[in-house]
């Protein structure tokens, strides 16, 4: 691990392959693919400290010891495997006390990922156009059927980012996201729906949406009986309800490519991140533009429910900070008042292909 700095010229076609393929994706970083089902290094508790067995024999490499110790593999972790070789993509594996599968990666690897997931951001953006107008007509389907249910739960997802929850974190957290609220978890009143709930981390949503077409579906999803507010009746009359997997297939199936309900999160981090730069003004020291940075990323983390570094981490492009620091947004950020609304992405916002425009130039 002596060079952990990404040297690599791919085309933006060859990112976007990589993210289907991580066995290329370890080879194109110069590392190599592995599992934690393979041979590896054990950890096991010495008094204050611990040892480390390999083939059931103490690990005395110095080289091999000092590579774990810059892991930080935290104490809490158990089960802990590490991999033998220091180029591997995954470097250990441990639970935490939650008993959540935990990873350290490679730098490199990381560094890899990184860059490919704002590739393909880019791709997300193409796509979205038409996963919109799919979306449009499941919504206007007269039947309670499955695909007008799951464009509603992604429908809502746009417009409120509400996670889209799973079934393991209600059963093991008691917390909720879209496709796991119950009935009670929303108020409706007319065109105006209010879900309050308990989110991921403990941390209490009370989010707020005037929308008459889809209060209406959500009014009729929450009729059927069952606790669970998205159901719908299958060919057959039977109760069904929705599941985060469903959400995911509905997106793959539509746009041709392995998006999630977190890319959602991804483009809606970036879209406000630059949205709330262009209220905050411009800038005239590197006082106010690091100032502005973390006003807009607390903005985009109150939006997501996350903190402010995990959304400069995940959620927010790090071209935009640094397009900012540089003082090379402000053109961009111009666009979003003069840009033509009738230039062929009808099915875009205005910020939306502003932000398309900064991500094309990146590639």
């Amino acid at each position: 691990m002596n060079n952990n700095t990404l040297n690599i010229a791919l085309t933006h076609k060859e990112f976007i392959r990589l993210d289907r393929n991580y066995e290329k994706a370890a080879q194109a970083a110069s590392l190599k693919y592995v599992t934690d089902s393979s041979t590896g290094i054990v950890r096991i508790r010495k008094g204050t400290g611990y040892i480390y067995l390999l083939d059931r024999k103490p690990l005395r490499s110095k080289r091999e010891l000092e590579r774990i110790k810059k892991l930080a593999i935290p104490p809490s972790w158990s089960d802990v495997w590490i991999c033998t070789d220091e180029a591997g993509h995954i470097q250990a594996t441990g639970f935490d006390l939650r008993h959540r599968k935990q990873y350290r990666y490679h730098p490199l690897w990381t560094a890899l990922r990184n860059e490919t997931k704002f590739h393909r951001l880019y791709e997300f953006g193409k796509a979205l156009p038409t996963l919109r107008l799919k979306l449009e007509e499941d919504l206007n389907r007269k039947d309670l059927c499955e695909e007008r249910v799951i464009a509603t739960v992604i429908a809502l997802m746009e417009r409120t980012y509400i996670r889209v929850g799973n079934d393991g974190y209600e059963k093991l957290y008691g917390s909720y996201g879209l496709t796991t609220l119950k009935d009670k978890h929303v108020a409706i009143d007319g065109s105006k729906l209010e879900f309050s709930f308990k989110g991921k981390k403990g941390i209490f949503h009370k989010v707020s949406l005037q929308n008459k077409r889809l209060a209406k579906i959500v009014k009729q999803c929450r009729e059927i009986p069952g606790k669970e507010l998205f159901q719908y009746y299958d060919a057959n009359g039977l109760r069904r309800s929705i599941d985060s997997g469903m959400v995911n297939g509905y997106i793959q199936r539509v746009t041709g490519f392995e998006f999630t309900a977190k890319d959602f999160r991804t483009w809606a981090g970036s879209l406000h991140f630059l949205r709330e730069l262009k209220s905050l003004g411009e800038v005239s020291s590197d006082t106010e533009s690091k100032r502005n940075i973390l006003s807009a990323l607390d903005a985009v983390s109150r939006k997501l429910g996350n903190t402010r570094t995990v959304c400069r981490k995940y959620y927010v492009h790090p071209a935009l900070i640094k397009l900012y620091e540089e003082r090379n947004l402000k053109r961009y950020l111009d666009e979003l008042d003069a840009i033509e609304v009738t230039d062929g992405q009808s099915d875009l916002t205005i910020d939306e292909k502003v932000l398309m425009k900064i991500l094309k130039a990146l590639l």
